[in-house]
């Protein structure tokens, strides 16, 4: 018998849901896919790239010290998330002029043209356009 997973979302710490909801959708253009009350101020909160429901980033609120500590950070200075786009300079550009911060120039690599930009808590991302 076939086995059929994938991973359907990752969780992303943040400090405020409605916060982050705004930024990913206000600045990066995401769907919002659920946002479901859990009680006593938990909720469960999926956004996903427009169009590409299929992997989802969980905001999740810190809800401990250490927690919050690892808020924009949760990989060690790393880029953590790469997203995947089909036209590299008309989302750089629109990024840009929403205020989304590159850390560098856009790069050819061989696998593709990318640049480094950070979320709203310093979160390293890739933007990546893959090459043919």
């Amino acid at each position: 018998m076939p086995v059929h997973q994938h991973i359907a979302a990752t969780a992303l710490v943040v400090h405020d849901y409605d916060e982050a909801i705004a930024w990913y959708t206000n600045v990066l253009g995401f769907d919002l896919i659920e946002d479901t009350s859990l009680g006593d101020g938990k909720r469960w909160v999926l956004v996903a790239p427009p169009g590409e429901p299929g992997t989802q980033l969980l905001l999740a609120r810190a809800a401990t010290p250490k927690q919050a500590a690892h808020v924009g950070n949760q990989t060690g200075g790393r880029v953590s998330l790469i997203l995947h786009t089909d036209d590299f300079r008309r989302d750089y550009d629109a990024f840009r002029a929403r205020g989304v911060v590159f850390e560098e120039a856009p790069r050819h690599e061989p696998y593709g043209t990318v640049a480094v930009f950070n979320d709203l808590y310093g979160n390293r991302w890739d933007l990546l356009e893959p090459a043919p």
